[in-house]
């Protein structure tokens, strides 16, 4: 059984730089496509993340388990992104970056094309639905798809209330089935 990522945290803490390995490990992808799906280019996603990275390392040695430790990574990662739109103004991500966009699911493996078109067709509508979306909803379905943060994890790491989070969360469930004609 693996470790619980606290535990691997604390280990970290520790001294034992193999626990920050699985740690970076299990998180880099959902991360950054949290960090990616909230500024405007990769670039500034890249450094967001790394940044995010290594502010983690710079509190290992501060680290209590007093939350989730993806709920403290989330936390870093939506304060870094909070002070990048402070600094640049609010800028929405676009989410149809032809360079080889992260976390896409692959290609389905019988490589039919008419299945091929109707996966891009849905997933081209899928990121025009979350562009279209608030910041605030959008940020608090990402956390919750992309980091699988519950509902108070997700106020906890946003600073509002659980009520705050359910309603976002509501809103842009209810928007994106719109958008994609489910609703």
């Amino acid at each position: 059984m693996e470790a619980a990522d606290e535990q691997l945290m604390i280990a970290y803490r520790d001294g034992e730089a193999a626990a920050f390995e699985t740690l970076y490990a299990r998180h880099k992808g959902p991360l950054f496509r949290f960090v990616l799906r909230s500024v405007r280019a990769r670039g500034e996603a890249e450094e967001l993340f790394h940044d995010v990275w290594l502010r983690v390392i710079e509190a290992r040695s501060r680290y209590t388990p007093s939350a989730r430790f993806t709920t403290w990574l989330y936390t870093i990662a939506h304060n870094r992104v909070v002070d990048h739109w402070r600094r640049g103004g609010l800028k929405l991500a676009s989410l149809d970056d032809p360079d080889d966009p992260p976390g896409e699911p692959a290609a389905p493996a019988q490589d039919e094309p008419q299945r091929r078109a109707e996966l891009n067709e849905q997933m081209r509508e899928l990121r025009t639905a979350l562009e279209a979306l608030p910041p605030a909803q959008r940020e608090v379905f990402l956390l919750r798809e992309e980091a699988g943060l519950s509902l108070p994890e997700i106020a906890e790491v946003t600073g509002i209330d659980l009520e705050a989070a359910k309603s976002r969360l509501r809103y842009a469930l209810a928007k994106l089935r719109e958008a994609l004609g489910d609703g």
